[in-house]
């Protein structure tokens, strides 16, 4: 029996998502547990994890700060997590009096301190409030992280660490960006319990000597 063009693209839409998986756990993962450890580090000893995105990218930011202040699986203390698109009057208030490029990067500057992490999401890479925010991150001693599609991207690259999914369409980026944020809770939540973690000052010294930049890239093959 043919299939009908609906079921075709549904069909191909389910493989470029599953080559985006197979390919993000081949290339992604270590990047990924990294990022766990050093949330155990930094949340518990007092740190806050500040989250930003556009649009689909957005819901996906919120949704990682929502399983750091609520829980992802097990019961465990609740962590400062905050999504800087939700702050709504924040939002069009600094839209307003400063412009578009500056919603995220005021909210940085308000909430941010040195230590703290910053996760910035964008299929494209290229969004200039997100490019604006990191900026500012770095500046204010933010460590900042990138969940993007392809590289090379602005975002990538201004960023200190990268995670970037090579995906046929935004859809699959969105999806794979996804599944990311979930490995991240699972690593952060395997961290907490890690003999690593227990000493907070000794983590915290830990991820602030680590090396900072690194970019992951989870290509197609050409």
């Amino acid at each position: 029996m043919s299939r009908s063009p609906a079921t075709t693209g549904a069909h191909q839409h389910c493989q470029s998502l599953e080559e985006a998986l197979r390919r993000l756990r081949v290339h992604g993962l270590d990047q990924l547990t990294h990022w766990g450890h050093r949330l155990a580090a930094v949340l518990p000893a007092g740190g806050r994890l500040l989250a930003a995105g556009n649009g689909g990218s957005a819901a996906q930011a919120q949704h990682l700060t929502a399983e750091l202040v609520g829980r992802y699986r097990e019961e465990r203390p609740a962590y400062s997590a905050i999504a800087l698109h939700a702050e709504t009057s924040s939002v069009t208030a600094i839209g307003n009096d400063y412009g578009f490029e500056q919603i995220f990067a005021r909210q940085v500057a308000a909430h941010g301190r040195d230590g703290d992490v910053l996760v910035l999401l964008s299929t494209s890479g290229r969004s200039g409030n997100l490019l604006s925010a990191a900026m500012t991150a770095r500046a204010a001693g933010v460590e900042v992280w990138a969940l993007t599609g392809a590289a090379p991207n602005p975002l990538a690259e201004a960023a200190d660490q990268a995670l970037c999914i090579d995906a046929a369409s935004t859809a699959t980026v969105q999806e794979a960006h996804l599944v990311a944020v979930h490995l991240l809770c699972e690593a952060f939540d395997a961290a907490l319990g890690s003999p690593a973690s227990a000493s907070a000052s000794t983590a915290t010294a830990a991820v602030r000597s680590a090396p900072r930049r690194a970019v992951a890239s989870v290509r197609r093959a050409r």
